[in-house]
């Protein structure tokens, strides 16, 4: 990301550029949506777990107490926020108040210099992973999601979409020679027109997470299907979306820089998970339903004279409907993998 030339149009007269390319330079590149306006949260683009309030981080807090003490109370014990956004869930994680506080580590990554401006001054702010061997965990929260990928259309064949320039400046989707051979994972035919990501960066992001580990875990959390082929059978603008201003946006191609461009992410692209469930069953399993169940009991008490901490407790019932929504949130794919 970055590297040469990283303008949306690209030099003059240099042709088409895979569509990788373009979504690469679309988020990241110097006038990328996440460079200067791209944002979560109500008053931003789009809406994820952390922002729908505190009770995902806590959560997510609690995991990390049992991985701290499955690996044997390693201090440090570092965890990775990979794609930390502004750092909502790192503050919410910390405010829980973890019993490995006191041997914790949190790195915030994120490529946004914008957005690292908003970490939290208790974690440390880099723009990549850092190197290993680390004892702990790396979270990723709907970072695959957004990591540039290929995309393969059928056209009586599997071809690569590219993106070129058209004189008014508009972008428009060239298809490439046949595959030859094909990508493994694309159906051998489909309908006209279908569509299919092919997420080689975010296969590698998995990689390079897992290499960095000697001791723990890679989790990542993201709206996704067990197969390509399933993708490749929907209508693609199910799976492949934008975003702008908490609403959906218009074609992948057009306002670029302007929107977010995201996918389900195809789980069968990616190494195999050791784990896999769907975020409502992961959050059950690490104790939602007990944090719900503590913040009705809180409420009841100081519902007479309720403060900001009873507040809050309250909300956990709200968070807890729209994390564990299985149409919406609660549906999301939860992917681990143990080193």
């Amino acid at each position: 990301m970055g590297s040469g030339d990283d303008s949306l149009s690209g030099p003059a007269g240099s042709g088409p550029i895979p569509f990788e390319t373009f979504m690469d330079r679309a988020l990241y590149g110097t006038d990328g949506f996440y460079m200067h306006r791209g944002a979560a949260g109500r008053r931003g683009d789009f809406l994820t777990s952390p922002e729908v309030g505190p009770l995902f981080g806590a959560v997510i807090a609690r995991y990390l107490d049992a991985e701290w003490r499955r690996l044997g109370k390693p201090a440090p014990f570092t965890v990775v926020d990979a794609g930390a956004g502004p750092g909502t869930l790192a503050r919410a994680v910390l405010a829980a108040q973890p019993a490995c506080a006191s041997a914790l580590r949190y790195v915030a990554v994120e490529v946004s210099p914008a957005q690292r401006e908003r970490h939290p001054p208790d974690v440390e702010s880099v723009d990549r992973l850092p190197d290993g061997p680390i004892d702990g965990v790396i979270v990723a929260n709907e970072l695959l999601d957004n990591l540039p990928f290929r995309l393969a259309v059928f056209d009586g064949a599997w071809r690569e979409a590219y993106v070129d320039v058209g004189p008014g400046g508009e972008h428009n989707e060239v298809l490439s020679a046949p595959f030859d051979p094909v990508p493994a994972r694309l159906p051998a035919a489909a309908p006209h027109g279908a569509r299919a990501p092919l997420v080689e960066r975010a296969a590698e992001f998995v990689d390079a997470a897992r290499s960095r580990l000697r001791n723990g875990s890679l989790v990542v959390f993201d709206y996704g299907v067990a197969t390509t082929a399933e993708l490749a059978a929907r209508p693609w603008r199910d799976w492949l979306r934008t975003y702008h201003r908490n609403e959906r946006g218009g074609h992948y191609l057009a306002d670029a820089g302007s929107q977010d461009i995201t996918t389900d992410v195809p789980f069968d692209q990616l190494p195999p998970p050791d784990d896999v469930s769907t975020q409502a069953d992961f959050l059950r399993r690490w104790g939602v339903d007990e944090l719900v169940a503590e913040g009705k009991r809180v409420w009841r008490e100081r519902a007479a004279a309720p403060d900001v901490a009873a507040l809050r407790m309250r909300s956990r019932v709200s968070e807890s409907e729209a994390l564990l929504d299985p149409t919406g949130l609660g549906g999301f794919v939860v992917g681990a993998w143990v080193v």
